[in-house]
């Protein structure tokens, strides 16, 4: 190829860049595929107890919500709002109980309440503080857990969540969460939880 014949295939390749570069501009950004990725993942739970905490002497740390919404009804014509709590099924096992699961070392506690009650309930919403800690004893691993509960106000209900195929998710009245919730040491987070919300009158409660 000759100096002129090399000379002009620059100059039009400079040309064609000129001309496409405005209309590789208006192409709408990549960032769409990893939103898209993002969704399937969060559709998938953590595994594996690499990242668990432990405290010193060696008790599992868990942590989970006790999910509640308002729910308006009329009675003789009389308004009132009363308390659902939402329960999920045991993985094995029979009974009902509250979402619950490992704190691992790359989350805050409350940042793994929402996680735990995302991946076994599907819902979400704004944390309204701790309610207490429980300790307790693990049947199928034979050790002990520290069990951290937080009230949760459920802003959003998902069709789809991590563990959808394998439990089943119920909104109960707290008389019907007495009686059919599993767990010893949740009921007590639940009386705990109905204690503190009776400390106050309207739907604003906060325990931080």
């Amino acid at each position: 190829m000759t100096g002129f014949s090399v000379s002009l295939f620059v100059s039009n390749l400079s040309n064609v860049a000129s001309y496409l570069s405005p209309i590789f501009e208006s192409i709408p950004s990549t960032k769409v595929v990893p939103a898209q990725i993002e969704k399937v993942v969060s559709l998938v739970s953590r595994t594996g107890r690499d990242l668990q905490r432990y405290d010193t002497s060696g008790y599992r740390q868990v942590v989970g919500c006790v999910p509640y919404r308002y729910k308006k009804q009329e009675v003789n014509g009389i308004e009132s709002t009363e308390i659902e709590v939402l329960l999920i099924s045991a993985q094995k096992g029979k009974g009902m109980l509250f979402p619950k699961g490992g704190w691992e070392m790359d989350e805050s506690m409350e940042e793994a309440a929402l996680r735990e009650t995302i991946e076994e309930a599907g819902v979400t919403g704004e944390l309204q503080g701790k309610i207490g800690k429980w300790q307790y004893k693990s049947k199928r691993h034979n050790i002990i857990h520290d069990g951290y509960m937080f009230a949760l106000l459920v802003s959003q209900e998902f069709e789809l969540w991590p563990e959808a195929e394998i439990r089943q998710r119920r909104w109960v009245s707290l008389d019907e969460a007495r009686e059919v919730c599993h767990n010893w040491w949740m009921r007590e987070a639940l009386k705990a939880f109905v204690n503190l919300k009776s400390l106050t009158n309207d739907e604003s409660w906060n325990l931080n």
